[in-house]
């Protein structure tokens, strides 16, 4: 028996350490670099978007200035399939992790350029609508989610101060239509808005700042 017990032991101590998921220490994030991140912006983003981030086309939004993590949050959706747009979703699929991370904190340093409202007529309802929301239609007030002066809270809601209307317009739009479907939050409140609502709104975020 006593044979029996030092053989058990023995065996014991000479067996392999096993290691679990649990013991590793967790994986540590890439560094950014955002040197690699202006690289890769120069080369896919810059012909849309503007060598500094802030598009000269009202097609286009605005970057420069943007949260990173709503950025990095976007460019993994048109990557998944969740944001669909079909120009967007070619390029992000030739995006790594760590270059959709590089290249949203090098556009997001960068400084956002102001814009400007244009309609005198409809920037009064936006101003209303933005701050004060639609009381009778339970339209929240866009304020409270995107700040005041529009510069959103960071990791939460995105930046909208200075946006080209036109940009805004058309994603309101999307919301509200079904085409987008990356925001249940944006597609509630775009429902409940009609062209000219969401056309002042835009007109005003546009000369936000």
């Amino acid at each position: 028996m006593k044979l029996f017990a030092h053989l058990l032991m023995a065996a014991a101590l000479a067996a392999p350490v096993v290691s679990f998921a649990s013991d590793a220490a967790p994986a540590k994030a890439a560094k950014l670099d955002l040197a690699a991140g202006e690289a890769k912006y120069t080369a896919m983003c810059a012909s849309c978007h503007g060598a500094d981030g802030n598009s000269g086309s009202p097609a286009y939004p605005k970057l420069a200035g943007q949260h990173p993590e709503y950025l990095n949050k976007q460019l993994q959706e048109f990557k998944s399939g969740k944001r669909a747009n079909a120009i967007m979703s070619g390029f992000a699929a030739t995006l790594s992790d760590d270059d959709m991370r590089n290249i949203a904190h090098w556009a997001s340093a960068q400084k956002a350029k102001p814009g400007f409202a244009k309609d005198k007529e409809l920037v009064a309802l936006g101003e209303r609508i933005y701050r004060g929301g639609i009381a009778d239609r339970q339209v929240a007030a866009c304020a409270g989610c995107h700040s005041p002066n529009g510069a959103g809270i960071p990791s939460q809601y995105p930046r909208l101060s200075g946006q080209h209307a036109d940009y805004t317009i058309t994603q309101l739009t999307s919301f509200r239509d079904g085409v987008r479907k990356n925001s249940a939050q944006m597609t509630g409140v775009a429902a409940k808005l009609n062209d000219r609502e969401i056309k002042a709104v835009s007109d005003y975020i546009a000369g936000l700042r």
